[in-house]
Protein backbone atom coordinates (compact mmCIF):
# COMPACT_ATOMS: atom_id res chain seq x y z
CA UNK A 1 0.00 0.00 0.00
CA UNK A 2 1.73 3.37 -1.51
CA UNK A 3 1.35 6.52 1.31
CA UNK A 4 2.89 9.56 1.17
CA UNK A 5 1.87 12.17 3.69
CA UNK A 6 1.87 15.84 3.38
CA UNK A 7 2.73 17.63 6.58
CA UNK A 8 -0.92 19.05 8.05
CA UNK A 9 -1.14 22.66 6.53
CA UNK A 10 0.75 21.95 3.40
CA UNK A 11 -0.47 23.50 -0.05
CA UNK A 12 -0.36 20.74 -3.06
CA UNK A 13 -0.11 22.26 -6.35
CA UNK A 14 0.22 20.69 -9.81
CA UNK A 15 0.83 22.95 -12.77
CA UNK A 16 -2.80 23.50 -15.02
CA UNK A 17 -3.54 25.86 -17.31
CA UNK A 18 -4.90 28.75 -14.94
CA UNK A 19 -3.39 32.13 -14.60
CA UNK A 20 -3.28 32.64 -10.66
CA UNK A 21 -2.03 30.46 -7.86
CA UNK A 22 -4.13 33.22 -5.40
CA UNK A 23 -7.13 31.57 -3.87
CA UNK A 24 -10.35 31.25 -6.12
CA UNK A 25 -12.33 29.54 -3.66
CA UNK A 26 -12.86 28.85 -0.11
CA UNK A 27 -14.81 26.31 1.45
CA UNK A 28 -14.98 24.33 5.10
CA UNK A 29 -15.01 20.30 5.29
CA UNK A 30 -16.43 18.71 8.41
CA UNK A 31 -18.06 15.05 9.56
CA UNK A 32 -18.48 12.77 12.12
CA UNK A 33 -20.14 15.44 14.35
CA UNK A 34 -21.67 15.49 16.61
CA UNK A 35 -20.71 12.39 18.64
CA UNK A 36 -22.70 11.69 22.04
CA UNK A 37 -26.37 12.45 23.43
CA UNK A 38 -27.33 15.75 22.82
CA UNK A 39 -26.66 17.02 26.30
CA UNK A 40 -22.93 16.41 25.72
CA UNK A 41 -22.77 16.73 22.02
CA UNK A 42 -24.88 19.96 21.15
CA UNK A 43 -23.27 23.03 22.63
CA UNK A 44 -19.73 22.38 21.19
CA UNK A 45 -21.15 21.31 17.53
CA UNK A 46 -23.17 24.57 17.26
CA UNK A 47 -20.30 26.37 18.91
CA UNK A 48 -18.37 25.59 15.52
CA UNK A 49 -21.01 26.06 13.30
CA UNK A 50 -20.90 29.38 14.61
CA UNK A 51 -17.86 29.85 14.21
CA UNK A 52 -17.83 28.84 10.40
CA UNK A 53 -20.40 31.01 10.37
CA UNK A 54 -17.88 33.75 11.25
CA UNK A 55 -15.30 32.40 8.43
CA UNK A 56 -18.17 32.79 6.03
CA UNK A 57 -16.63 29.91 3.61
CA UNK A 58 -18.13 29.92 0.03
CA UNK A 59 -20.02 26.92 1.35
CA UNK A 60 -19.71 23.72 3.80
CA UNK A 61 -19.59 20.15 3.15
CA UNK A 62 -20.85 17.68 5.75
CA UNK A 63 -19.53 13.69 4.64
CA UNK A 64 -21.60 11.79 7.34
CA UNK A 65 -22.10 10.44 10.09
CA UNK A 66 -24.20 13.29 12.13
CA UNK A 67 -24.72 11.24 14.71
CA UNK A 68 -22.07 8.48 16.47
CA UNK A 69 -23.18 4.81 15.71
CA UNK A 70 -24.45 4.06 19.29
CA UNK A 71 -27.17 7.12 18.59
CA UNK A 72 -31.07 6.00 18.28
CA UNK A 73 -31.75 6.33 14.46
CA UNK A 74 -34.67 8.05 15.63
CA UNK A 75 -36.65 10.63 13.75
CA UNK A 76 -35.75 13.27 16.63
CA UNK A 77 -32.30 12.29 16.03
CA UNK A 78 -32.93 13.01 12.36
CA UNK A 79 -34.80 16.19 13.10
CA UNK A 80 -32.12 17.77 15.58
CA UNK A 81 -29.29 17.16 13.17
CA UNK A 82 -31.70 19.00 10.07
CA UNK A 83 -31.74 21.93 12.48
CA UNK A 84 -28.37 21.75 12.51
CA UNK A 85 -28.02 21.98 8.96
CA UNK A 86 -30.13 25.11 8.79
CA UNK A 87 -27.85 26.44 11.56
CA UNK A 88 -25.23 26.82 8.68
CA UNK A 89 -25.64 30.81 7.89
CA UNK A 90 -24.31 29.92 3.68
CA UNK A 91 -25.20 26.97 1.73
CA UNK A 92 -24.65 23.27 3.73
CA UNK A 93 -24.09 20.28 1.27
CA UNK A 94 -24.58 16.76 2.51
CA UNK A 95 -23.44 12.89 2.19
CA UNK A 96 -24.90 10.06 4.35
CA UNK A 97 -22.62 8.10 6.70
CA UNK A 98 -23.03 4.59 7.52
CA UNK A 99 -24.34 5.73 11.21
CA UNK A 100 -27.66 7.14 9.59
CA UNK A 101 -28.86 3.90 8.03
CA UNK A 102 -26.33 0.92 7.66
CA UNK A 103 -25.49 0.53 11.32
CA UNK A 104 -29.30 1.46 11.96
CA UNK A 105 -29.71 -2.06 12.81
CA UNK A 106 -28.22 -2.55 16.29
CA UNK A 107 -29.58 -2.74 19.07
CA UNK A 108 -27.96 0.62 20.84
CA UNK A 109 -29.27 2.38 17.38
CA UNK A 110 -32.59 1.13 17.87
CA UNK A 111 -32.92 -1.54 15.98
CA UNK A 112 -34.30 -0.15 13.01
CA UNK A 113 -34.36 -1.02 8.98
CA UNK A 114 -31.41 0.19 7.48
CA UNK A 115 -33.41 0.33 4.34
CA UNK A 116 -36.32 2.43 6.20
CA UNK A 117 -34.15 5.03 7.37
CA UNK A 118 -31.97 5.36 3.91
CA UNK A 119 -35.09 6.26 2.49
CA UNK A 120 -36.00 9.10 5.15
CA UNK A 121 -32.79 10.45 4.89
CA UNK A 122 -33.43 10.67 1.48
CA UNK A 123 -36.68 12.45 2.06
CA UNK A 124 -36.02 14.65 4.65
CA UNK A 125 -32.12 15.47 3.83
CA UNK A 126 -32.21 16.05 0.30
CA UNK A 127 -34.13 18.52 -2.15
CA UNK A 128 -33.75 18.48 -5.90
CA UNK A 129 -31.80 21.37 -7.10
CA UNK A 130 -30.60 23.10 -4.28
CA UNK A 131 -28.45 22.66 -0.89
CA UNK A 132 -29.21 22.40 2.97
CA UNK A 133 -27.74 25.80 5.02
CA UNK A 134 -29.55 29.40 5.25
CA UNK A 135 -28.67 30.56 1.93
CA UNK A 136 -28.79 27.56 -0.51
CA UNK A 137 -27.04 26.93 -3.72
CA UNK A 138 -28.27 25.53 -6.82
CA UNK A 139 -27.19 22.03 -6.94
CA UNK A 140 -27.16 19.04 -10.14
CA UNK A 141 -28.48 15.44 -8.74
CA UNK A 142 -28.04 12.34 -10.06
CA UNK A 143 -31.48 11.41 -9.72
CA UNK A 144 -32.73 14.30 -12.07
CA UNK A 145 -29.84 13.79 -14.37
CA UNK A 146 -30.05 10.49 -15.06
CA UNK A 147 -33.15 8.93 -14.66
CA UNK A 148 -31.86 4.94 -15.03
CA UNK A 149 -30.33 6.34 -11.60
CA UNK A 150 -33.67 7.85 -10.39
CA UNK A 151 -33.56 6.66 -6.33
CA UNK A 152 -30.04 8.79 -5.52
CA UNK A 153 -30.83 12.32 -4.99
CA UNK A 154 -28.38 12.39 -2.65
CA UNK A 155 -25.35 11.90 -5.61
CA UNK A 156 -24.74 16.15 -6.12
CA UNK A 157 -22.85 18.20 -8.34
CA UNK A 158 -22.21 21.68 -8.36
CA UNK A 159 -19.07 24.31 -10.23
CA UNK A 160 -18.06 26.74 -8.08
CA UNK A 161 -15.19 29.54 -9.70
CA UNK A 162 -13.48 26.70 -12.00
CA UNK A 163 -13.56 23.85 -9.44
CA UNK A 164 -16.23 21.01 -10.16
CA UNK A 165 -17.45 19.03 -6.67
CA UNK A 166 -19.21 16.16 -6.18
CA UNK A 167 -20.75 14.11 -3.14
CA UNK A 168 -20.77 10.35 -4.29
CA UNK A 169 -23.14 8.37 -1.60
CA UNK A 170 -19.90 5.90 -0.35
CA UNK A 171 -20.03 4.84 3.03
CA UNK A 172 -18.10 3.05 5.98
CA UNK A 173 -19.05 -0.37 7.23
CA UNK A 174 -17.67 -1.80 3.90
CA UNK A 175 -20.29 0.30 2.11
CA UNK A 176 -22.70 -1.63 3.36
CA UNK A 177 -21.52 -4.63 1.53
CA UNK A 178 -22.70 -7.97 3.13
CA UNK A 179 -23.14 -11.01 1.14
CA UNK A 180 -25.18 -12.47 4.29
CA UNK A 181 -27.32 -10.08 3.72
CA UNK A 182 -29.15 -10.34 0.14
CA UNK A 183 -31.18 -7.30 0.74
CA UNK A 184 -28.02 -5.11 1.92
CA UNK A 185 -26.30 -6.89 -0.97
CA UNK A 186 -29.00 -6.03 -3.73
CA UNK A 187 -28.47 -2.37 -2.27
CA UNK A 188 -25.12 -2.11 -2.52
CA UNK A 189 -24.95 -3.71 -5.70
CA UNK A 190 -27.72 -1.11 -7.01
CA UNK A 191 -26.03 2.10 -5.47
CA UNK A 192 -22.62 1.17 -6.35
CA UNK A 193 -23.58 1.04 -9.89
CA UNK A 194 -25.21 4.87 -9.47
CA UNK A 195 -21.74 5.94 -7.76
CA UNK A 196 -19.98 4.68 -10.60
CA UNK A 197 -21.77 6.30 -12.87
CA UNK A 198 -21.58 9.17 -11.20
CA UNK A 199 -18.43 9.44 -11.08
CA UNK A 200 -17.61 9.04 -14.70
CA UNK A 201 -20.56 11.87 -15.46
CA UNK A 202 -18.23 14.34 -12.73
CA UNK A 203 -15.38 13.93 -14.73
CA UNK A 204 -16.78 14.63 -17.89
CA UNK A 205 -18.40 17.62 -16.85
CA UNK A 206 -15.41 19.28 -15.22
CA UNK A 207 -13.66 18.23 -18.87
CA UNK A 208 -16.36 20.76 -20.33
CA UNK A 209 -16.03 23.21 -18.39
CA UNK A 210 -12.43 23.17 -17.90
CA UNK A 211 -12.58 23.14 -14.49
CA UNK A 212 -8.81 23.63 -12.41
CA UNK A 213 -9.55 20.60 -10.37
CA UNK A 214 -12.32 17.92 -8.80
CA UNK A 215 -13.62 17.71 -5.24
CA UNK A 216 -15.47 14.19 -4.56
CA UNK A 217 -16.82 13.86 -1.22
CA UNK A 218 -17.66 11.30 0.63
CA UNK A 219 -18.43 9.40 4.00
CA UNK A 220 -16.13 6.00 4.09
CA UNK A 221 -12.44 5.69 4.48
CA UNK A 222 -11.47 3.08 1.47
CA UNK A 223 -8.84 1.64 3.02
CA UNK A 224 -10.61 0.03 5.61
CA UNK A 225 -10.53 -3.33 4.42
CA UNK A 226 -7.09 -3.03 3.12
CA UNK A 227 -4.34 -5.06 3.33
CA UNK A 228 -0.81 -4.68 3.81
CA UNK A 229 -0.02 -5.45 -0.45
CA UNK A 230 -3.82 -4.79 -1.69
CA UNK A 231 -5.91 -1.55 -1.25
CA UNK A 232 -8.75 -2.96 -2.76
CA UNK A 233 -8.91 -6.55 -1.63
CA UNK A 234 -11.55 -8.93 -3.15
CA UNK A 235 -14.23 -8.52 -0.15
CA UNK A 236 -13.64 -4.65 -0.35
CA UNK A 237 -16.72 -2.76 -1.06
CA UNK A 238 -15.02 0.23 -2.68
CA UNK A 239 -13.68 -1.64 -5.78
CA UNK A 240 -16.20 -0.71 -8.41
CA UNK A 241 -16.77 3.20 -7.40
CA UNK A 242 -13.56 3.70 -6.07
CA UNK A 243 -10.44 1.58 -7.33
CA UNK A 244 -12.26 0.84 -11.10
CA UNK A 245 -13.96 4.45 -11.60
CA UNK A 246 -12.20 7.23 -9.88
CA UNK A 247 -8.64 6.48 -10.30
CA UNK A 248 -9.07 5.74 -13.41
CA UNK A 249 -10.50 8.82 -14.06
CA UNK A 250 -8.13 11.01 -11.97
CA UNK A 251 -5.21 9.79 -13.89
CA UNK A 252 -6.33 10.42 -17.02
CA UNK A 253 -7.92 13.73 -16.94
CA UNK A 254 -4.21 14.51 -15.09
CA UNK A 255 -5.30 18.10 -13.10
CA UNK A 256 -5.42 17.98 -9.42
CA UNK A 257 -7.84 16.11 -7.71
CA UNK A 258 -8.91 16.16 -3.48
CA UNK A 259 -10.80 13.23 -2.05
CA UNK A 260 -12.61 14.26 0.93
CA UNK A 261 -14.02 12.03 3.84
CA UNK A 262 -13.95 11.15 7.31
CA UNK A 263 -15.69 7.82 8.88
CA UNK A 264 -11.50 7.45 10.54
CA UNK A 265 -11.80 11.19 12.56
CA UNK A 266 -8.51 11.62 12.27
CA UNK A 267 -7.16 14.93 10.16
CA UNK A 268 -4.79 13.83 7.66
CA UNK A 269 -3.61 15.18 4.48
CA UNK A 270 -2.11 12.87 2.20
CA UNK A 271 -1.69 11.34 -1.35
CA UNK A 272 -2.29 7.80 -0.17
CA UNK A 273 -3.58 6.41 -3.81
CA UNK A 274 -1.87 4.07 -6.44
CA UNK A 275 -3.13 2.70 -9.83
CA UNK A 276 -1.41 -0.25 -11.35
CA UNK A 277 1.57 0.19 -8.47
CA UNK A 278 2.09 4.13 -9.50
CA UNK A 279 1.47 6.42 -7.28
CA UNK A 280 -1.48 9.09 -8.26
CA UNK A 281 0.41 12.01 -6.95
CA UNK A 282 -2.56 14.46 -8.52
CA UNK A 283 -5.12 13.09 -6.15
CA UNK A 284 -4.44 14.44 -2.47
CA UNK A 285 -6.95 13.19 0.15
CA UNK A 286 -8.23 14.94 2.99
CA UNK A 287 -9.68 13.36 6.34
CA UNK A 288 -11.87 15.81 8.30
CA UNK A 289 -11.06 15.16 12.11
CA UNK A 290 -13.93 14.08 13.99
CA UNK A 291 -16.43 12.26 17.09
CA UNK A 292 -14.41 14.09 19.92
CA UNK A 293 -12.58 16.02 17.66
CA UNK A 294 -15.06 18.71 17.12
CA UNK A 295 -13.17 20.72 14.24
CA UNK A 296 -13.29 21.37 10.64
CA UNK A 297 -11.04 21.89 7.78
CA UNK A 298 -10.90 25.17 5.88
CA UNK A 299 -10.08 24.30 2.32
CA UNK A 300 -8.39 26.85 0.22
CA UNK A 301 -8.84 26.24 -3.77
CA UNK A 302 -6.16 28.48 -5.98
CA UNK A 303 -5.63 29.44 -8.97
CA UNK A 304 -3.59 26.86 -9.92
CA UNK A 305 -5.33 24.01 -8.86
CA UNK A 306 -3.62 23.65 -5.86
CA UNK A 307 -5.28 23.04 -2.06
CA UNK A 308 -4.48 24.51 1.44
CA UNK A 309 -5.69 23.16 4.27
CA UNK A 310 -5.95 24.97 8.12
CA UNK A 311 -8.26 23.97 10.95
CA UNK A 312 -11.32 25.57 12.16
CA UNK A 313 -12.52 25.80 15.68
CA UNK A 314 -14.89 27.30 18.17
CA UNK A 315 -13.44 29.67 20.44
CA UNK A 316 -12.32 28.61 23.67
CA UNK A 317 -14.65 30.50 26.72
Amino acid sequence: MTRFLFLAMALFCLPVHAQSGDAILRFVALGDLPYGPPEVSQAPYRALIDRINAVQPGFSIHVGDFKSGSTPCSDEEFSRQLENFQRFAGALIYTPGDNEWTDCHRPSAGGFDPLERLATLRKRFFVAGRSLGARPIMLENQSVLMPAFGAFIENQRWQHAGVTFATVHIVGSNNNRDPREPRALAEFDAREAANAAWIASTFEAARRAQSVAVVVAFQADVFESARPWDDFPPGSGFIRSVAQTLLPLARDWNRPVLVIHGDTHRFRVDQPFALEGKPLLQVTRLIVPGARDVRAVRVTVRGDGGFGFEIVQAAVP
